[in-house]
């Protein structure tokens, strides 16, 4: 496991069942809203700090999404994918990486085809079956609880990161 993920360059994530507990939540106007998990957030962000991008491929496309892409400082957003392969085949092609340095983390049968291709793919506890079947590893937290950050942490572990990122909260 850790040599998958000593040269990971970027992070792909979906978002409902991944970043979120998969749950949507339409008010009296019908505007959505979606939780999304703090701790999650700080893995990317402390992933980003040593240079490691994050992008986002959702099957679905959402306002929330947006905004939430926007505060963490993720530029590489495709909604809308159906097809998530042709998302990942475009990130590839912007970024320059290869299949080696990327990892993915998915939930849905949708997701498997990049799952298969990447160098690491997680799935978070409640996951569906056939992404349980297709990840390199399974969370303990379920989606929008920990997922996220259990593997930012893993990648930042494996990276050889994790003794900075100590350090950097050392009083």
């Amino acid at each position: 496991m850790k040599y998958k993920l000593k040269n990971i360059k970027l992070l792909l994530l979906d978002v409902d069942g991944v970043m979120t507990d998969g749950g949507i939540i339409y008010d009296g106007n019908g505007l959505e809203t979606k939780t999304f998990n703090v701790k999650d957030g700080h893995g990317i962000k402390m992933l980003q700090r040593h240079g490691i991008e994050v992008g986002i491929i959702t099957g679905r496309t959402s306002k929330v999404v947006e905004i939430r892409a926007a505060e963490l400082g993720i530029e590489l957003v495709y909604q809308g994918a159906l097809k998530k392969l042709e998302s990942y085949n475009d990130i590839k092609l912007r970024t320059g990486l290869a299949d080696s340095q990327i990892a993915y983390i998915g939930d849905d049968v949708i997701d498997v085809p990049v799952m298969k291709r990447v160098a690491f793919a997680a799935a978070p506890a409640d996951g569906l079956s056939d992404a349980l079947k297709a990840a390199d590893y399974v969370t303990r937290k379920e989606g929008g609880k920990g997922a996220v950050r259990e593997v930012c942490d893993m990648i930042l572990k494996g990276c050889g990161f994790w003794g900075e990122v100590v350090s950097r909260y050392e009083l």
